[in-house]
């Protein structure tokens, strides 16, 4: 064997110090590692961090401020404000806005700040009424179908497929369009189109509900289904017919809009703000934008402000939600 010139004791030392400085090298790149990992895997933890619980809790105030600002408005303004919001004042006619008439006037000098005001009350009650309405009959149809089940489930899940195939605004012209035009023709149209969801909603929650045990006790004590339904299966359900109500009165409105501004809805003498809308939009060419514009910011302000409401009730009714934000 050929003489290399080199200690085998003085290479056996040298080969044991690089392998400890590769094992203090690699413990020492473990460390900080297993450290980034853990920060990496922090915020796919699916807990909201700071930042989005405050912007959540600054998104429910504003909601609730603008719907007290609004619901003032419409509660206060018209009876301390004696004024006729369909008087006529003709050498006022498309004046623009202004410190005497903040939102300008229509075509025939009506102030449209004040038919802003009753157009947004006519709105709310369309809204609300045609919502609860709508909620009720989801419920009882949803309850129904889920707590019997078998060929009562099938037809009346079968009845609500058949209408969601149809264009609620379609479905809801046809219905109006039966009717002469008035406040309860729309109420009606709207509901007797949007229970459909509820219906869903209320079904899947009650089959879901129905495997749970306190169920199978009041069964085996003898309750009636009936009984089963209205004492144990409906209370449970309350949270979400809620939440769905809430977010059903926003498309109410966007709905009642829809169909006054088609000249199908509301009597043309009434203010609403779809009336409003639709009168404005002859003005348009002409240069005169706020007879229409103010009507339409409303009813988009109002619509995101119950819409945020609507969000703030599903955190409140949601427990994972409400742990998580820490509400």
């Amino acid at each position: 064997m050929a003489d290399t010139g080199t200690d085998p004791a003085t290479e056996a030392r040298s080969y044991r110090r690089r392998r400890s400085s590769v094992r203090r090298e690699g413990a020492g790149d473990r460390r900080p590692s297993s450290r980034r990992t853990v920060r990496r895997r922090r915020p796919g933890s699916g807990r909201p961090g700071p930042g989005e619980k405050r912007r959540a809790r600054l998104r429910q105030t504003v909601s609730i401020a603008i719907l007290v600002l609004l619901g003032l408005a419409v509660l206060v303004v018209p009876p301390i404000v004696d004024l006729d919001q369909q008087q006529v004042v003709l050498r006022q006619a498309d004046l623009p806005p202004s410190t005497d008439h903040p939102f300008g006037t229509d075509e025939v000098g009506r102030d449209v700040l004040l038919r802003c005001v009753y157009g947004l009350r006519v709105s709310f009650t369309v809204g609300i009424v045609a919502a609860l309405v709508a909620t009720a009959i989801g419920v009882v149809v949803g309850a129904i179908a889920g707590a019997f089940g078998g060929w009562t489930d099938r037809i009346l899940m079968r009845l609500v497929d058949t209408l969601a195939s149809v264009p609620h605004l379609l479905l809801g012209i046809f219905i109006v369009a039966i009717f002469r035009p008035s406040l309860s023709a729309v109420i009606a149209s709207i509901a007797l189109t949007h229970w459909l969801s509820t219906a869903r909603i209320v079904r899947s929650e009650i089959l879901s509900l129905r495997e749970r045990p306190f169920v199978d006790a009041a069964i085996v004590g003898g309750a009636t289904r009936w009984r089963i339904i209205r004492r144990h299966l409906l209370p449970n359900v309350a949270p979400q017919a809620l939440l769905a109500a809430t977010l059903m009165v926003p498309h109410a409105i966007w709905h009642e809009t829809a169909l006054s501004f088609l000249g199908l809805g509301l009597p043309a003498h009434l203010a609403s703000l779809g009336n409003m809308i639709n009168d404005g939009q002859r003005s348009l060419l002409t240069g005169v934008w706020w007879t229409s514009f103010f009507p339409g910011l409303l009813v988009v302000v109002a619509a995101l402000a119950i819409a945020g409401l609507a969000g703030h009730l599903r955190d409140r009714t949601d427990p994972q939600r409400r742990a998580e934000l820490m509400l």
